[in-house]
């Protein structure tokens, strides 16, 4: 058995339940989206050194299958899909609280690149919110999503943030955009 079917040779490939569409249909960007942000989350793992992040990100990409697979279901599928639940998007939300209570973290936007695995997470932010925006847009096309699919892509990419701002504090990385100088508005919750 070989893992090259030959059967996306055409450009089509088969979802969850089956049925086959065009690679570029919307419901295959958007799992195909979530795929790139758990290979984008590994690499950022593989390069930290931060055992409690490390640990959080190995958890969220086990739970990101399960919203690459809550994706990949149409509803015609005969499979029901994964849950993505309301505990996997509170879990992400009390680990947004508790990185935000800590003194220094939120003190200004950040200009990705002073840290590597910080800019790690950042990049892997930025896919976050590309697969968020393939989600809307499949739901918008009138597709059916599993219920806290959006949500959990947003939280998740406040998270992604909060994590590579958290390396580059304990690293002692200055990796504000605006200098000491600047006395335009720093960082505020409308980012």
């Amino acid at each position: 058995m070989s893992i090259a079917t030959k059967s996306g040779d055409d450009g089509t490939t088969g979802l969850v339940g089956g049925g086959r569409v065009s690679k570029a249909a919307l419901r295959v960007e958007a799992y195909g989206t979530v795929d790139e942000l758990i290979a984008t989350l590994g690499f950022a793992r593989a390069i930290c050194e931060d055992a409690e992040i490390c640990d959080a990100a190995k958890a969220i990409q086990r739970e990101l299958f399960a919203v690459s697979s809550a994706l990949a279901h149409p509803e015609s599928s005969q499979k029901e899909p994964p849950d993505v639940t309301l505990e996997m998007v509170e879990g992400l939300t009390a680990q947004v609280h508790r990185l935000e209570k800590i003194d220094g973290l939120l003190s200004d936007w950040s200009l990705p690149g002073e840290h590597a695995a910080a800019a790690a997470f950042d990049v892997a932010r930025t896919v976050c919110r590309r697969a968020e925006r393939c989600a809307v847009a499949l739901a918008d096309a009138g597709e059916e999503l599993g219920a806290n699919v959006i949500t959990y892509l947003n939280r998740l990419s406040d998270l992604l943030w909060l994590f590579g701002r958290k390396l580059e504090l304990d690293a002692g990385v200055k990796s504000k955009l605006r200098s000491d100088s600047d006395e335009s508005p720093r960082w505020s919750r409308a980012w």
